[in-house]
């Protein structure tokens, strides 16, 4: 009896195993809901670098997962950005950080040549090693904060370097709200009166951010930033 119910746990958890969703696909639930891939596992397609017509070197994909290698060349980086431009939506993607790794989701980007990054027109979600990276002294700037403006460590929890962190980013007629790894790090709306005290108490205040946050649709990056960054699992559904 025994080894009969061994045998058959065994087997129960190997059915589990065998059902659970590989990276980069879409259940039909998913698909009947609206989802649509980011990113398909295998490609960069979809996406180019800031201001160019392809991805830099620096972006390359390995292993199901686009990977930021800070080794490559200089001339192979830059933010890398989505072909297509959004404006309500929920966006679900995966990242993971090495020791002392430094990155962010930026959306809202308005793409021209007069804005020579895309930090100057879009707001952040921060992606960070809370422990080891120097851009760690700010509450707000910690994983998963709207940068610089709201978030502290209550709300910031990420796994640890190394481990997949699940991201939910939902913008819905400039309101915003994040999760990371189920937690609620930030909600509010753009353009408000807390919203504009807050971007008044943060570097965005400086006249070279004049265009930031002006517009809730726009385009969305994958930064480039010390260290190297995994990104999987990208998935958006528009609202």
């Amino acid at each position: 009896m025994k080894k009969t119910l061994i045998i058959f746990t065994a087997l129960a958890m190997m059915g589990s195993v065998s059902m659970a969703q590989a990276p980069n696909t879409l259940t039909k639930k998913e698909k009947k809901e609206g989802w649509k891939l980011l990113f398909d596992g295998k490609t960069t397609k979809g996406w180019h670098t800031y201001l160019r017509d392809t991805v830099g070197s620096k972006w390359q994909v390995k292993d199901g997962a686009i990977v930021f290698d800070p080794s490559k060349p200089k001339e192979g980086g830059g933010d890398i950005v989505t072909n297509d431009v959004y404006e309500n939506y929920e966006l679900n993607l995966q990242w993971k950080i090495s020791k002392g790794g430094n990155s962010g989701i930026i959306f809202d980007i308005q793409e021209d040549p007069k804005f020579n990054a895309t930090y100057l027109t879009g707001p952040e979600m921060q992606v960070l090693d809370n422990i080891d990276a120097d851009d760690n002294k700010k509450q707000n700037h910690l994983a998963g904060c709207l940068y610089d403006m709201s978030g502290d460590s209550t709300v910031s929890k990420p796994v640890p370097v190394g481990e997949w962190n699940q991201v939910r980013l939902i913008q819905n007629k400039g309101h915003l709200t994040f999760y990371l790894n189920g937690i609620k790090t930030f909600e509010g709306q753009m353009g408000s009166d807390e919203w504009n005290k807050m971007v008044a108490g943060s570097k965005f205040a400086n006249p070279a951010f004049t265009n930031f946050a002006k517009v809730a649709k726009g385009k969305i990056a994958l930064q480039q930033h010390p260290g190297s960054s995994q990104w999987r699992n990208i998935k958006i559904r528009q609202l």
